[in-house]
């Protein structure tokens, strides 16, 4: 009620402003990134309360209509004609430079401010204001590929951003059938780990009493799911996606739960790429289902591998010999994992091959390859188990030669884990994901010697 109040306040202010605005000569206003562009800078002028919100309103309704050439413009006059005041800038400078002092340090601070940043914030002023703004990031992130003209203007929207999405301001939800249909639909089109077919698929994976549903909103955008998380209450750890999305499943009697299964994350608003709330997700999840199931001792997750395949058939250094190689060949035979024969030869290779994947691949920056594997293992958790067969789909097939991982959350181990993969970019892993590689140096090994 609070926030519908505040929003209804904030449309009151914004229409008053544009009467105002009406008043005067706002209907002037060129319908292009260059008339866009002079109507920023009119409402970074300073004017009054109701005719800049109102302003800040017509900014982004006039922002909408702009085609891809046009907010590409748009943005790069952002970058070109709104950054710091440069000749305050030299002055704070020079003042600095003549007698550093604390007060010099925080007049050279605000001074390097580039103006588009108190343009942003007046935008977000905007009844909505704020829910277009990340849809304009989006935009903004779609136009840079690799090119370095617009990152100015991205690393202001997203400072801005870091600080409205900051964890204070995010509300934790449980989504159950009862959640407005209108948030529900959002689930199922958001959903990028395991699609969700239809309305019925829903119900399956958030109204059983062995599964739940979470989701982080913020009090600006209160119909929008920014991140949610799917979980399933188990006994053990599972190993497979498809007998927990199974329709015919038997629901597992609460009180013989003892594992949560954190089996599909999906953020939803590209426009927050790079600001991350996904680790207070899960540790706040766990808090929740520990206050309300007691028995649960064991949090993990069932976790696709994206990257997998596109690295084995990228990398030429793979730890392969040549009759390896030839059994890798036999995942391009249809349905291949219906076949005893090829499944047994592939295991042999895929699960050292993953293993390696995860303990010594590394990007030429030095990163880990796979983003979910980046994500959890930042996150404090531990690479508990490599599956095979773990994800039959169409995708799973495709993405991971249908390979899927447990990561283990242990709570006590979280802090060391997270400070030695920070750290030292040491993958934590169990002693059954080690012994795969030791498997796969004892091929080599052989293959030297032959």
């Amino acid at each position: 009620m609070a926030n519908a109040f505040f929003s209804d306040l904030l449309a009151t202010i914004s229409e008053r402003g544009r009467t105002l605005l009406r008043r005067g000569d706002s209907a002037d206003v060129k319908r292009d990134a260059e008339g866009l562009a002079e109507l920023c800078d009119a409402l970074l002028s300073g004017r009054g309360e109701a005719s800049g919100t109102a302003m800040a309103r017509e900014v982004l309704d006039l922002y909408r209509d702009l085609d891809a050439a046009g907010r590409r413009a748009f943005f790069a006059a952002l970058v070109r004609d709104f950054g710091p005041d440069r000749e305050r800038l030299a002055q704070a400078i020079e003042k600095w430079r003549a007698k550093p002092s604390d007060e010099d340090a925080s007049s050279l601070h605000f001074a390097s401010e580039p103006r588009r940043q108190e343009l942003i914030r007046r935008l977000n002023r905007a009844p909505g204001g704020t829910g277009d703004l990340v849809s304009m990031r989006a935009d903004l992130l779609g136009m840079m590929n690799g090119h370095t003209d617009l990152a100015a203007l991205d690393r202001d929207v997203s400072h801005l951003l870091s600080s409205w999405f900051n964890r204070g301001f995010l509300v934790l939800r449980r989504i159950d059938w009862s959640t407005p249909a209108n948030i529900l639909e959002k689930i199922i089109r958001y959903e990028a780990v395991h699609e969700i077919s239809d309305w019925d698929d829903l119900r399956r994976r958030i109204d059983p009493v062995d599964r739940r549903c979470y989701a982080f909103f913020h009090p600006a955008m209160v119909d929008e799911p920014l991140i949610f998380v799917e979980v399933a209450l188990t006994e053990t750890i599972p190993g497979a996606i498809a007998p927990l999305l199974a329709v015919d499943r038997q629901h597992l009697p609460i009180e013989r739960a003892r594992t949560a299964v954190f089996y599909s994350i999906s953020n939803t608003q590209r426009g927050l790429g790079g600001i991350s709330f996904g680790s207070f997700l899960i540790k706040q999840v766990v808090e929740e289902l520990r206050r309300e199931t007691p028995k649960l001792d064991t949090f993990v997750t069932l976790s696709p591998v994206p990257g997998f395949m596109q690295w084995v058939k990228q990398d030429k250094d793979l730890p392969l010999s040549d009759e390896d190689r030839e059994v890798l060949k036999r995942l391009d035979e249809p349905k291949w994992f219906e076949n005893a024969e090829a499944t047994a030869q592939l295991r042999g290779v895929i699960e050292p091959l993953a293993a390696h994947y995860f303990l010594k691949a590394r990007t030429p920056k030095g990163r880990l390859i796979d983003s979910v594997a980046r994500f959890h293992l930042g996150n404090g958790a531990r690479l508990e188990r490599i599956n095979w067969l773990g994800d039959l789909s169409p995708k799973g097939v495709r993405e991971s030669a249908s390979v899927m991982v447990n990561y283990l959350y242990r709570l006590d181990d979280i802090e060391k884990n997270h400070e030695a993969y920070a750290n030292d970019g040491e993958v934590v892993a169990s002693s059954a994901v080690k012994k795969l590689i030791k498997g796969e140096g004892r091929r080599l090994l052989d293959m030297r010697l032959s």
